[in-house]
């Protein structure tokens, strides 16, 4: 039944590979059970009432995606787009957080609309096969630069912005031991991976995840969480305590509209709707080019569906209580492990569904086990950069600025935004708009772009 489903043998995978893909995309993503509540949790909303609704939304939208398109895209409420709602709208522009949950209600509907009047699809299209790649690397550098942060490698520098952990001081056994952690974690890693060892990365935050263990029974790790360091050691293993639930559940409906400004409501969910619908579009051409499933045009075959399982996503996710539910970027580390369909994110689903039951125990994997995959998962997506023509300075230099845009300035739609303005711009501005066959909607992209810049 599994192989007439998702048609295992058509896309060179057996079921044993889409485990292993799908349990290392989970392993990869469940950080976001402990970093969400701890951001929304800002809001006033209750923390263990948004882990439950941050598992229901990832199965959710997972499942609706290994539906709809067969693919090993994993989805879950979406870094950023969590603190922008909590830190700008709620706290910020004092809005209430079910006014925030209902404009991302009413910018997953919209959504809905786009992707079955194929809007969403002919942007994707839209884009040139340059950017494209350059995409895929862009994203690869920025999950890379997000394992060094969670792994501490990479730390806060009032002198240079960022600088590299020191291994010393008082914070050595918990700050500087994590990182060593992490960096014992990517030779482990790396070396099953040269080793050819079936499932070497998820057996790698396993690994890790064990060594912190040990550390911390023998003392030389010991738990900071005034540093963002916590027990690897789960505090139990199982909780079927899911009453808090109802105090996000529904609240999108239970809004104060009245109270709200049109104008203002609008440029809120209007910021929802830019920003997720240019991560998403970022994140399916980054996983996608990874897994060779773009055709020859560089389109992706069923990207309907997936469009369709992101947008019903983020409007079910604002029912139980969190905010956008977007496509991740983690879902390469399931494609690195050889997962090609949708029984990868199947997989991963129900383990985000399983999480509520065992949340102690998920919840105890440490930044530092999980950081590691996300580097070697960096490395993988930057091989990409070999299918930019850097002899066509017209399309290698926005390919650069879009690249470098991503880990810089920490989003991928900006990435994107610079990669699509400049890449426009030059090739008119040299006359080769003609010989590129710039399409129309590339051109609408670039004032879209350029008015984002300017009026938000």
């Amino acid at each position: 039944m599994l192989e007439k489903f998702f048609k295992l043998k058509e896309n060179n995978t057996n079921v044993k590979t889409e485990v292993i893909a799908g349990i290392t995309t989970f392993m990869t993503m469940a950080y976001i059970l402990a970093v969400n509540p701890s951001i929304l949790s800002a809001t006033g909303m209750n923390a263990n009432a948004i882990l439950i609704a941050t598992a229901l939304a990832s199965f959710v939208g997972t499942l609706m995606m290994a539906l709809f398109a067969n693919y090993p895209f994993v989805l879950a409420p979406g870094m950023g787009l969590n603190a922008y709602f909590a830190y700008t709208v709620v706290l910020g522009m004092g809005y209430s957080w079910q006014i925030a949950l209902l404009a991302v209600f009413v910018e997953g509907i919209i959504f809905i609309l786009l992707s079955l009047t194929n809007v969403r699809e002919a942007i994707f299209n839209a884009i040139p096969l340059t950017l494209k790649s350059a995409v895929s690397v862009g994203i690869g550098l920025f999950i890379a630069f997000i394992g060094l942060q969670n792994a501490k490698l990479v730390v806060n520098s009032d002198a240079t912005l960022l600088t590299y952990q020191t291994f010393k001081g008082e914070t050595f056994n918990s700050v500087g031991m994590g990182a060593i952690l992490a960096l014992i974690g990517v030779l482990i890693t790396a070396i099953l991976l040269v080793k050819n060892v079936k499932g070497g990365i998820l057996l790698g935050i396993v690994a890790t995840w064990v060594l912190g263990i040990v550390c911390e029974f023998i003392g030389l790790y010991v738990p900071n969480p005034d540093a963002g360091m916590y027990s690897t050691i789960p505090s139990g293993f199982i909780s079927f305590d899911f009453s808090s639930l109802g105090e996000t559940f529904g609240q999108v409906f239970q809004a104060d509209f009245a109270s709200v400004k049109i104008l203002d409501f609008v440029v809120v969910m209007f910021a929802f709707l830019f920003v997720d619908l240019f991560d998403t579009l970022g994140t399916l051409i980054g996983v996608a080019t990874k897994a060779d499933m773009l055709d020859k045009d560089g389109k992706l075959p069923k990207i309907k569906g997936a469009l369709l399982a992101d947008s019903i996503a983020t409007s079910v996710g604002a029912i139980f209580g969190t905010s956008t539910t977007t496509t991740y970027v983690e879902s390469a580390s399931g494609v690195t492990a050889g997962g090609r369909t949708g029984l990868t994110a199947v997989v991963a689903g129900l383990l985000f569904l399983l999480s509520i039951i065992f949340s102690p125990l998920f919840l105890a994997i440490p930044s530092f086990a999980t950081a590691p995959a996300l580097i070697i998962v960096g490395f993988y997506m930057i091989g990409n950069v070999v299918k930019i023509d850097f002899n066509d300075m017209a399309d290698a230099i926005p390919a650069f600025l879009c690249i470098i845009a991503m880990p810089l300035a920490y989003s991928i739609s900006e990435g994107i935004a610079l990669g699509v303005i400049s890449w426009t711009m030059i090739n008119v501005l040299t006359g080769k708009a003609k010989e590129k066959k710039i399409s129309v909607l590339m051109y609408i992209l670039t004032i879209v772009f350029i008015l984002k810049y300017i009026f938000l």
